[in-house]
């Protein structure tokens, strides 16, 4: 219906009288017949003229009227019609349809420029209205005549963003334009200009021969597409004339837009009219060529007016995102090369303000949780926590952050992104993440990934890049174990993390073994000198993928030849050393392997190796059976090798015999308690050693995932109760072997239903592990937070259970430890909605877990600053706790500000028992007096109200009086047992309350302090110790979340401090052994479950306890405790309680991450007694502390700030143990082109040689914190934090190491020699080739530290001088990162000190050139400098704060906004550029934080304002244009930051941003608010404000 009325109102348009007035008096100015539809009716049967006849009637045609008389002609016209409006919509369309027809026709258009002029210029038409309509009829009239296709594709395509800007003409709505023929604008194209052939006339072809038939009709269509292409050109040198014209007046940001996006799209797709254009003549060739010349150069001529700065009617950034410069098929124009050559080059200038100074050189370090910059969608609960965290990014041509799977594949072999890659994947194989962060990261090989398998969105690594980089590891190796030192440890590493990617099909192995055939054959041949490779294919072998390839693979035959051409006969100092014995042996058992695999491939077996194996079954026979088995505690070294020789060989046989051991000593029956069911019979393994460390590690993992198969079916059956040796020699598997053995132990069994893995036995044993042995490898496998949340499942439904105290209690403490250990924020419910399912004692612990958290490590995501209310809101849900402002003064602020308004109802716990108080002292009486019926038990049980039973203890403690023997303990035993876990819970705070009141009354009454502490303590001293009726971890937490009265805090010391807990802690001390429980050799001592767990825990139990005890369950409980201390400044009594459980916090299994915290948390709180207290928790043996740090923490002349070198020595050792190497290995075999990991373990070897090579320690070493490099990291971070000098002098010093660490360098003479970085090194080539020539007068280099003795540094490092000081840097930023805000304030405040004493800022007789000059050079990438050894401090400072930046959380990194304050009020360009690039790499990262993007942004805006303002007096005048790189930028960012990511082609503001740009401009100079113009908020004059219908008003 609605078309029909459109079709009617468009056919009444096209036959109104006026139309055709109109149409009659131009046709009659340009010399145009009468059109056909108009003549006579007799003209129509004319005989049709010859082309004499034609040439005749052209010649004699009538004369057009002068030009001049055309104004007048048509005012005459306009009178006649009373419809001005609609005259006028009728006069553009003609005209539109004129110049379309009369476009090739110079003279015509000529006249239709000049009517076009004469209008416009009265008034008559209006460019707005005009000129979209027709460049929408050009774009028509190109696709009608042959390029509608690509013509189609070109304007939806995003090669330049038009709708980034407003929708072009091709979609804009417009009532005054009807085409004059619907069906084609542009009727017959080829012939404009020229008569039309008529119908009737006879075609020249059809008289040739059909032998040159197709040859015609090629040519002719040659002939056509040329003379169209000529039409087209002529269409668009005519509009560009319009234009030009047009752009002379004022015209709406919707209609420049719109120009722009027509002139791109003519230019991105300019070669389209070139197709079949190949064979024309040369002259015809020259025709094209010069009328394409003519259009380009008017289209140019359009752009450039639109873009220049005088009017800057359209942002040259819109040029700059546009894609021209990306044309595949430039033409030779000068001046189009001109255009692309000035958008590369600001383009460039700009993308260098998204990217940090030294971008090439982040990457992690696993020693910190990696942030991410930003998140694409946002998403909720777990799977925030569990988001794909990209390691590495590579910077896009507009300077945003990209990675993913595809970019991956596109990197190239040979470039820096490929080496920089490869940089972190040899890190990584060093430092043995886990098997977690390489799922994330890794694509599958192609041959083992599924064809509908979608990309990954955090897998940046491809096969080809693992394989280079394993290939790396392998020689690197090699090369450690040909020099003589001992790495077989790093080769056990190495080998876990190999299988897991073999396994998990992360390259293919075919390609690998031919990779590295290849690299031993060109360059390393003579380094594979030892069995280890073919010991390790041996390993991985036996997996799936493997076989397949070695079975099925079509050069299966050709891969076993070459795994066997690794065999090398080994010759060492000490054949029977355990590993020399198994290397001696792997040929054999890889030909053993082979030969049974295949029959095919049996004769490239090697027969002397296959005989040799015999050797091994001769070794087995021998080896005692049975009863008599072989003593694994007494073996010697040989017997060690040939059993893991035999574990390569017969794993089954070996697996059966470690099982057979562990159950040698037989089993015997448990003996029943007073309390056990009469008929329940329980079998215990009898205790046995547990096969040592020594001996498991190398075994093969293939029988290690055997041997852990069949201890879980042993221990989790349910029949036989497993030994402590079994449970302990599981542990050790995992431990030993982390990326190939982990499984996730709740789910495993569940996923694996058994008989036994219901009984409640088998879950007790399961919770035992956990909490006891595998905490820390969940953390290190980033599980920690998906097992709390399944851990959440058993709690939730066991708090309410009545009587199930001990399962509860242990997986209670399970919680507590998993939450104290995480350290990066997480979510309290998986499916982020309602209260949380844990307890009243966990929810308090979760905030005290979070403040830790927010306060030493910050928050790292912007998500989780937003969910930071709803979290809260659901912990606090069904909790009445609040917390003293003692506590609350330590909190971080943003935590702080949420729980200081909760209302303290501690008063109304008071209020509500003396309600209760006279109801639940008769039933106390009734149930807790002597001479009680036992009766009554079930009684109150079954009729007791839930509000009064938890009063029961508080009850007991008002009838006690003081005289514990005053109440019946076995009845509230009894009560206590059977009700649920929950109300023992709120009976503990409850009588913590009610105690605590009576202790108020008591001293009010006069009686003294110490004797009312004293009886308190005794009294809760019976009902923990003597009848063991409650819980003592869950009595002390509440103790001290009371800290609110003076007295709580007191009670609880007295309790830590009584012999009955000082003995329990010690007999728990003597039972467990060494405090690495892996080192344990001897016979586990079975506790009974009573002695362990006491009558409360233990009352029906009789499943034995295995590392379970009350002792223990105080790990988590006394790190709060001291913190509680703390908080309420009793140092002294935090130094009590730590020098009496120093001992005992050594069995914590985190107790180098509380050292670390706490001295993070109460940074500038401590004293120096307390700090070295705190210190001793951790084995100092065991820990890389400074070999200065002892004198410097406990100096006896006071406080005396550390020389620089001790700084630097810290900053050498995160480069040599934390940050990824530079060097690349695998060039040339040169010492200078080998891995500084192997260098410098040369290099000690030589000059140390008394110091035997350490290397990496294997995970099982250090748990806590769980990788090396964090482990040193964190101990730089300790010792730093230990240091009794004030933060302005440590962070001073830092920062003069750092500036000033290249000149310090260079005056080694161990330096001097490295002006060139290594082959493959990550440092691009220097821009000027590494001259030391580079820098001209005006650039200094920095002065050298004094006190920094430099002859050792290069030589311990492994690296030249130019890159040891690139890693200085990095070094220290990552450093710098780790310590709390009060270390960044005093960083901002010393570089802005140090900028504004920058010799060249200060010198006022400086040019301005000289200035631009030296700023220029210094802010370039650090890494040129380096290599030209021209380092400048500027250049240093920004490196140092980047680095900080990278791996700075998100929430701190608004204190950056300091460093311009310090430096404002800025009066130089060379400032604000400096300052902008320090900052101006934060604000992607801020894309999702609106409210501190802003902020961010208004602080650049005010800079650009101390310059730039109408009232700013700067020191040297400068010209707006000078700083365009950074008008583009800020066009940039706000597109980055409205689109929440990389910017795309309909990328628009927000808002809220062009209305703080509206604010700003304001204040600017006119000719800088001109470029700027754009980012307002008006509509009518900003084409982005254009785009948004509703923009806020500036107030």
């Amino acid at each position: 219906m609605e078309q029909n009325q459109q079709q009617r109102a468009s056919r009444a348009y096209q036959l109104h009288p006026a139309r055709a007035a109109i149409t009659d008096l131009f046709n009659l100015y340009l010399g145009r017949t009468t059109p056909p539809t108009r003549q006579k009716p007799d003209d129509s049967i004319r005989e049709p003229p010859n082309k004499t006849q034609k040439r005749v009637t052209a010649l004699n045609r009538e004369l057009p009227p002068r030009n001049e008389q055309f104004l007048l002609d048509f005012q005459q016209l306009q009178s006649q019609f009373p419809e001005q409006e609609q005259l006028r919509n009728m006069t553009e369309s003609v005209l539109i349809s004129l110049i379309i027809q009369c476009s090739s026709h110079a003279p015509r258009a000529e006249f239709l420029l000049f009517a076009l002029r004469i209008l416009c210029s009265i008034g008559y038409i209006k460019w707005d209205t005009f000129l979209p309509p027709l460049l929408s009829s050009v774009s028509s009239a190109e696709m009608s005549s042959g390029q509608g296709n690509q013509s189609a594709s070109a304007i939806s395509s995003t090669s330049f963003p038009q709708s980034g800007m407003l929708p072009n003409s091709t979609t804009i709505t417009t009532t005054n334009f009807q085409p004059a023929n619907p069906t084609s604008p542009m009727p017959s194209v080829q012939g404009v200009g020229s008569p039309a052939q008529s119908a009737n006339e006879p075609s020249s072809c059809a008289t040739l021969s059909p032998m040159k038939l197709s040859d015609v009709q090629q040519s002719t269509s040659r002939m056509t597409s040329s003379v169209r292409d000529n039409a087209i050109s002529s269409l668009r040198q005519l509009c560009c004339k319009i234009i030009l014209t047009g752009l002379q007046s004022n015209l709406k940001p919707v209609t420049h837009a719109d120009i722009l996006n027509h002139m791109l799209n003519w230019l991105v797709n300019w070669d389209q009219r070139q197709q079949g254009a190949d064979d024309i003549s040369s002259a015809k060739v020259w025709k094209l060529d010069k009328a394409l010349t003519e259009w380009l150069h008017s289209c140019l001529d359009v752009i450039w007016l639109l873009v220049e700065d005088d009017k800057c009617r359209v942002p040259f950034y819109e040029l700059l995102r546009s894609g021209l410069q990306f044309l595949e098929n430039i033409p030779d124009d000068e001046s189009l090369f001109t255009l692309i050559l000035e958008i590369h080059r600001r383009r460039d200038m700009m993308a260098t303000h998204m990217q940090m100074l030294d971008q090439h050189l982040h990457c992690p370090t696993f020693a910190t949780p990696r942030f991410q910059f930003q998140v694409s969608i946002n998403l909720s609960g777990e799977v925030v926590t569990n988001v794909r965290f990209s390691p590495i990014t590579y910077p896009s041509v507009l300077g945003e952050p990209l990675h993913g799977e595809d970019l991956a594949a596109s990197i190239q072999r040979g470039t820096i992104d490929w080496e920089r890659a490869l940089r972190c994947l040899r890190h990584a194989l060093r430092t043995s993440p886990s098997a977690d962060w390489w799922k994330r990261v890794l694509v599958l090989a192609p041959c083992h990934r599924a064809q509908a398998q979608v990309p990954t969105p955090g897998a940046v690594f491809t096969p080809e890049m693992l394989c280079e980089a394993i290939i790396d590891r392998i020689v690197e190796l090699l090369k450690l174990t040909n020099s003589e030192i001992n790495c077989w440890q790093e080769w056990l590493i190495f080998a876990d993390a190999f299988y897991f990617l073999i396994k998990n099909g992360c390259i293919d192995f075919v390609d690998f073994v031919d990779t590295l055939v290849l690299r031993f054959a060109e360059n390393e041949q003579s380094i594979l000198r030892s069995n280890h490779v073919s010991w390790l294919l041996v390993q991985i072998i036996r997996l799936e993928l493997v076989m397949i390839a070695l079975n099925t693979d079509s050069r299966k035959e050709e891969t076993t030849r070459k795994i066997l051409s690794f065999h090398k006969e080994g010759r060492t100092a000490d054949p029977n050393s355990p590993q020399n014995t198994l290397l001696d042996f792997i040929s054999s058992c890889q030909n053993l392997r082979i030969w049974a695999l295949n029959s095919q491939t049996r004769e490239f077996v090697n027969n002397e190796l296959l005989q040799k194996g015999k050797q091994i079954d001769e070794w087995w026979r021998q080896t005692p059976k049975g009863e008599h088995m072989l003593d694994y505690m007494n073996l010697d070294n040989r017997s060690v090798g040939m059993f893991w020789v035999l574990s390569h060989t017969m794993a089954q046989p070996a697996c059966e015999t470690v099982m057979s051991w562990l159950t040698s000593a037989g089993i015997s029956e448990l003996l029943p308690t007073a309390n056990s069911a009469p008929n329940e019979r329980m079998m215990v393994m009898r205790e046995v050693s547990p096969p040592p460390v020594a001996l498991l590690s190398g075994l093969s993992i293939n029988l290690c995932i055997k041997l852990a198969g069949q201890l879980e079916e042993s221990m989790f059956s349910g029949q036989v109760i497993p030994s402590t040796a079994m449970v302990e020699t599981y542990a050790r598997l995992l431990i030993l072997v982390p990326n190939s053995l982990f499984r996730h132990q709740l789910s495993h069994l569940s996923r694996n239903p058994s008989p036994g893995n219901n009984k409640p036995g088998v879950s007790l044993l399961v919770l035992e592990i956990l909490n006891y042995r595998l905490l820390p490898l969940y953390r290190y496998e980033a599980k920690s937070k998906l097992l709390l949340y399944d851990l959440t499942k058993v709690v939730s439904p066991l708090k309410g259970k009545r009587g199930d105290h001990r399962m509860f209690r242990l997986a209670e403490n399970l919680c507590m430890n998993l939450i104290m250990s995480i350290r990066e924020f997480f979510f309290v419910k998986k499916e982020g909605k309602g209260p949380t399912e844990f307890t009243e004692t966990l929810n308090r612990i979760i905030i005290t877990s979070f403040a830790i958290i927010i306060k030493t490590r910050g928050i790292a995501e912007q998500e989780h600053l937003l969910y930071l209310p709803t979290m809260l809101e659901q912990i606090l849900a069904n909790s009445q706790h609040t917390w003293s402002e003692k506590t609350l003064r330590h909190f971080p602020s943003i935590l702080r500000e949420a729980l200081s308004g909760r209302i303290d109802k501690r008063g109304l716990s008071i209020q509500a028992w003396q309600q209760v108080e006279t109801t639940v002292i008769n039933q106390c009486k009734q149930l807790l007096s002597p001479s009680a019926d036992p009766t009554y038990v079930v009684t109150y049980i079954s009729h007791s109200f839930p509000q009064h039973r938890q009063y029961l203890c508080a009850g007991a403690w008002v009838l006690m009086h003081g005289h514990p023997e005053n109440i019946n303990n076995s009845n509230l035993g009894r009560v206590i047992r059977e009700i649920s876990p929950e109300e023992v819970t709120a009976n503990i705070y409850t009588m913590v309350d009610v105690l605590l009141h009576h202790m108020q009354l008591e001293l009010q009454h006069g009686h003294s302090l110490q004797d009312v502490l004293l009886k308190t303590s005794n009294n809760l001293a019976y009902f923990v110790w003597n009848s063991e009726l409650l819980p003592l971890d869950i009595l002390l937490l509440a103790l001290i979340d009371r800290d609110d009265d003076p007295h709580a805090l007191h009670i609880a010391i007295n309790l830590l401090d009584r012999q009955e807990l000082q003995q329990r802690v010690k007999f728990y001390i003597f039972n467990c052994g060494p405090s690495e429980h892996w080192l344990y050799a001897g016979t586990y001592k079975r506790v009974e479950v009573q002695k362990a767990l006491g009558n409360h825990l233990s009352w029906k139990e009789r499943y034995p306890t295995f590392y379970d005890d009350v002792a223990a369950r105080l790990f988590p409980v006394i790190p709060l405790i001291i913190y509680r201390l703390i908080e309420n400044d009793a140092t002294d009594s935090a130094d009590r309680i730590l020098q009496l459980y120093s001992t005992f916090l050594r069995y914590y299994p985190f107790n180098f991450t509380f050292v670390r915290d706490i001295l993070a948390y109460f940074y500038g709180h401590l004293p120096v007694k307390l700090v070295l207290r705190i210190l001793n928790i951790v084995d100092p043996k065991k820990i890389p502390f400074s070999e200065s740090f002892a004198q410097h923490v406990n100096s006896s002349n006071g406080p005396i700030c550390p020389p620089l070198e001790y700084f630097a020595t810290l900053l050498l050792g995160l480069v040599n143990n934390v940050i990824p190497s530079l060097n690349n290995i695998s060039k040339s075999g040169l010492v200078g082109d080998a891995s500084s990991y192997v260098v410098r373990a040369i290099n000690n070897k030589i000059t140390s040689p008394s110091h035997s090579y350490e290397g990496q320690k294997p995970f099982y070493q250090i748990q806590d914190p769980g990788t090396n490099t964090q482990l040193v990291l964190d101990t730089a971070v300790i010792e730093i934090l230990s240091l009794p000098v004030p933060t302005s002098q440590i962070v001073s010093a830092l920062v003069q190491v750092v500036v000033h660490i290249q000149s310090t360098l260079i005056q080694s003479n161990n330096g001097l020699h490295g002006a060139q970085t290594a082959t493959g090194s990550i440092l691009p080539t220097s821009p000027s080739g590494g001259s030391t020539d580079s820098m001209s007068a005006n650039r200094s280099t920095t002065p050298s530290v004094s006190g920094v003795t430099n002859s050792s540094f290069v030589s311990r490092s492994g690296y030249t001088c130019q890159q040891l000081s690139c890693l200085f840097i990095q070094a220290g930023g990552l450093l710098l990162a780790q310590f709390p805000p009060e270390f960044h304030v005093q960083l901002y405040a010393e570089v802005s000190r140090l900028i504004k004493e920058s010799w060249w800022l200060t010198d006022a007789k400086r040019s301005l050139g000289e200035l631009d000059s030296a700023v220029g050079y210094a802010l370039l990438d650090p890494t040129w400098a380096a290599q030209d050894n021209t380092s400048t401090t500027i250049g240093n400072i920004v490196g140092l704060l980047h680095a900080f930046f990278y791996n700075l959380p998100q929430e701190w990194l608004e204190g950056s906004h300091l460093i311009i304050k310090h430096l404002r009020p800025v009066t130089s360009v060379a400032v604000l550029r400096i300052a902008f690039r320090i900052i101006s790499p934060l604000l992607p990262r801020l894309v999702n934080s609106h409210a501190l993007f802003n902020k961010t942004l208004s602080l650049l805006l005010g800079i650009l304002v101390d310059v730039f303002g109408k009232n700013s007096q700067p020191s040297t005048p400068v010209e707006a244009s000078d700083i365009s790189d950074i008008t583009d930028f800020l066009h940039h960012i706000i597109h980055y930051e409205g689109q929440g990511g990389p910017v795309q082609a309909n990328s628009k503001p927000r808002p809220e941003v062009l209305t703080l740009f509206g604010r700003a401009l304001e204040s600017l100079r006119p000719d800088v608010q001109h470029l700027l113009s754009h980012l307002k908020p008006d509509a009518n004059s900003s084409i982005y404000a254009a785009a948004r219908p509703k923009i806020p008003q500036m107030q």
